[in-house]
């Protein structure tokens, strides 16, 4: 990312993001592999680099597929073996982005494709020199929010009624429904149910309905990579305890705790923490496209850009 230091640009636009490019957010490290990699080294790359995806290249390091945490929970699913070659699960050309692209354009496309990143070309239009996710949005728009005198995390901030009224929180973009296992429910269910619902993770509740966990699609390649056979219970590898925020949680605190994490998604409850309402993850915050408040759509915002 771009530091936030030299020159001070106006921007007086719709949102935020139609005066970023893609080069201010993009990452310049893009994990790949040959498409030779058997899944097992995918899994490692995965875990190790915490990357929800992978680029498969060819012998000219030309993108030609993608493996993502979804395709390997079907390998796992499917009963293939860890020797697998990664080109028997890759999916699709990988989509790519200019640097000079808008971040509001990437969004777009990223929501068009029902996608989660785009890979940045280089000179070579099948040359990946970057990769743009959800979390790299945010993060980009979170800095500029601790940099904005209205926001709650700037140290000169002093509370006040209009401040509190231009707040987003939690409720406003959290996604509403959770998707619930019982702790007795086997993998195979699990991942049927992930892979129907499109979710990154799911909630594990116990014989009296209460969470006690969660499985996500990391913990079931590591399960996959260690041999663990998918009729295996839910509850012998989830995690625990289950991480939630509160529904009236200020957007920009949540977000702030997940980057410091290192967490894509945080379950919200309200009232109880036993009382899971919904799921907030990096891709709902990215949505917004306008920060954590209503500041960044109705007033001028001034943000320091390096040229």
């Amino acid at each position: 990312m771009a530091e936030l230091e030299g020159i001070v640009a106006v921007i007086d636009r719709e949102n935020v993001l139609k005066g970023l490019t893609v080069q201010d957010a993009m990452r310049r490290l893009v994990i790949d592999l040959g498409r030779e990699a058997s899944i097992e080294q995918a899994i490692r790359y995965t875990v190790k680099f915490k990357a929800n995806a992978l680029l498969i290249v060819n012998e000219q390091r030309q993108g030609i597929g993608v493996v993502s945490k979804t395709d390997l929970m079907g390998a796992y699913y499917a009963g293939l073996p860890i020797e697998t070659p990664v080109e028997a699960i890759m999916v699709g050309s990988p989509v790519f982005c200019q640097e000079s692209d808008s971040l509001d354009v990437a969004l777009d496309t990223m929501r068009a494709f029902k996608i989660h990143r785009l890979y940045v070309a280089g000179d070579h239009p099948d040359l990946a020199v970057g990769v743009l996710a959800y979390p790299d949005i945010v993060g980009l728009l979170y800095r500029y929010c601790r940099r904005c005198k209205r926001s709650i995390l700037h140290p000169r901030h002093t509370r006040s009624d209009e401040t509190a009224s231009d707040l987003f929180h939690v409720r406003e973009v959290m996604t509403d429904s959770v998707r619930t296992h019982q702790e007795d429910e086997s993998l195979l269910q699990v991942m049927e149910g992930l892979s129907t619902h499109r979710l990154g993770a799911v909630l594990i509740n116990d014989r009296d309905g209460l969470p006690v966990g969660v499985v996500s699609k990391t913990d079931l390649m590591i399960a996959y990579k260690h041999g663990v056979a998918a009729e295996t219970q839910a509850k012998a590898i989830m995690s625990s305890p289950v991480n939630s925020c509160d529904h009236n949680e200020p957007l920009t605190v949540a977000v702030q705790r997940m980057i410091f994490s290192d967490i894509h998604r945080s379950f919200v409850h309200k009232g109880e923490p036993s009382n899971i309402v919904g799921v907030l993850s990096l891709s709902d915050a990215a949505r917004v496209r306008s920060g954590s408040c209503r500041a960044c759509v109705t007033s001028r915002i001034e943000i320091a850009k390096d040229h």
